[in-house]
């Protein structure tokens, strides 16, 4: 199983950036899926959260209206498109893929059994 995030960059602050995370390696029907990021000194926290081939998506407040999540089942590939970036969403983010049976908050790392390399987000002031 492998999860491979990419499509970090430098951007400047307002601006825009979409992550994508590619799956591999066994089926992700059913699975929950999320965004966590860290940013330097500070621990991980929990950024959106979807359910594969249910569509619920959740967010955490300091991105809501402004990151949105998505699956495209074709393409085995989750997304985080991000917009009006800001300084503070300045970070490494990860994915991540939790197997059923599910249990646990979408907002916990402790949930999740997979995790992609993450991929750096710079935002700019």
């Amino acid at each position: 199983v492998q999860l491979q995030a990419s499509g970090g960059g430098l951007v400047q602050a307002g601006g825009y950036l979409r992550l994508s995370c590619a799956a591999s390696g066994r089926s992700f029907g059913n699975h929950d899926m999320a965004w966590f990021r860290q940013a330097p000194g500070k621990e991980r926290e929990f950024v959106a959260g979807i359910r594969w081939g249910a569509g619920v998506a959740r967010y955490a407040d300091s991105v809501q209206g402004r990151f949105a999540i998505s699956i495209d089942n074709g393409k085995n590939t989750m997304y985080l498109q991000m917009n009006n970036l800001k300084p503070e969403d300045t970070a490494v983010y990860y994915c991540a893929a939790d197997r059923p049976p599910l249990s646990g908050s979408y907002d916990s790392d402790q949930k999740y059994d997979y995790w992609g390399q993450g991929t750096l987000v710079t935002v700019s002031s």
